[in-house]
């Protein structure tokens, strides 16, 4: 039974990109630790110590609020947060993903779930963690990355000359696809780099993997069952993740034994090598040969409807309120 002398903050929102998605997240973390019988609290950091006064304006569209990111620091330095034990993450991008969230709350003194400040900002860092995928044995696509001051005709040059169209090109700190682009031919490079840097200071080139989506959660340092991603689009993009109906999720995902021990093998070295802690999703495509390839470590994954942990844990028979104390009980008793 939960300990009801623990007091949760669930941080939902944020200022990212991502902040929509935190919302959902948050709500059916929100809902589960109600369930669980624990004292909590939600926390938007984006309204600073001026906090909404009703738990449904947490989950409900902005309503033109004025999100800065210095509300963040405000939050964590304000009375909001006396007596809490554990904040529970449902924060989702820049701001909340990358370390620096983790960073305020270790200076204050605060347990937090999911990885620690390092973990969070290297995970976050797509082509530092290609660096750290590689002195691990880990495959990943060859890739390279620009910033704003990118000439297009040089950028088209090394893509051909370093494995061709079509290719990627995303944000290198960014997660849900967001400002991501498949790029088929030479005239659409330099509108997809523009659309990456919207989001980023650092865009990533990267091979274009033909295969298959796989995703593999990893729970307390073991890896759940591999899930197979079919958006019925065709690409995993932003409304596919996020739509109910969208795509097609299949766990265990029906691939050779082989390929199936190889993916969760590559996936706890992944999370390990980045010293991630507690859970994590590593995120993967498959290749037509049935190579896997790499494409991050999520330290703080989705918690939606229609997120893919939740779903790995049901498989092995962990419900998500379950899934829930578990994330909850281990952040309180490891070390970040």
């Amino acid at each position: 039974m939960p300990d009801t002398k623990i007091n949760i903050a669930v941080f939902i929102g944020g200022t990212s990109p991502e902040r929509e998605v935190s919302k959902s997240s948050g709500q059916a973390i929100y809902k589960a630790i109600n369930e669980l019988g624990y004292n909590f609290t939600l926390i938007d950091p984006a309204y600073g110590t001026d906090q909404p006064d009703k738990e449904e304006k947490f989950f409900s569209k902005d309503d033109h609020i004025n999100i800065k990111n210095e509300n963040i620091l405000k939050t964590v330095n304000s009375n909001l947060l006396d007596n809490i034990d554990l904040v529970f993450l449902a924060l989702h991008g820049k701001w909340g993903e990358d370390g620096i969230i983790q960073s305020l709350l270790e200076l204050r003194g605060i347990r937090y779930t999911g990885s620690g400040v390092f973990s969070s900002t290297i995970s976050m860092d797509k082509a530092f963690s290609k660096i750290i995928f590689q002195e691990n044995n880990v495959n990943s696509a060859e890739s390279f990355t620009i910033t704003d001051q990118f000439i297009p005709d040089e950028v088209i040059n090394k893509i051909s000359e370093e494995f061709g169209f079509p290719c990627v090109v995303k944000p290198n700190d960014q997660g849900s696809t967001v400002g991501l682009t498949i790029v088929k031919k030479e005239d659409e490079v330099q509108s997809a780099i523009k659309s990456a840097l919207q989001f980023s200071d650092i865009a990533l080139v990267e091979k274009y993997i033909a295969g298959r989506e796989m995703t593999v959660a990893i729970l307390e340092d073991e890896a759940l069952p591999v899930l197979e991603i079919i958006p019925k689009s065709g690409f995993y993009d932003y409304k596919s993740k996020y739509t109910s109906g969208m795509s097609e999720y299949i766990v265990p995902a029906d691939i050779p034994k082989d390929v199936f021990n190889n993916l969760q093998e590559q996936a706890l070295i992944a999370f390990k090598s980045l010293r991630c802690k507690v859970y994590g999703r590593v995120d993967f495509r498959l290749s037509e040969d049935n190579i896997p390839y790499c494409l991050e470590v999520n330290t703080l994954p989705g918690m939606t409807a229609t997120s893919l942990v939740p779903k790995m844990a049901n498989a092995v028979g962990i419900s998500f309120n379950e899934l829930i104390d578990r994330i909850i009980r281990n952040s309180l008793n490891g070390k970040k």
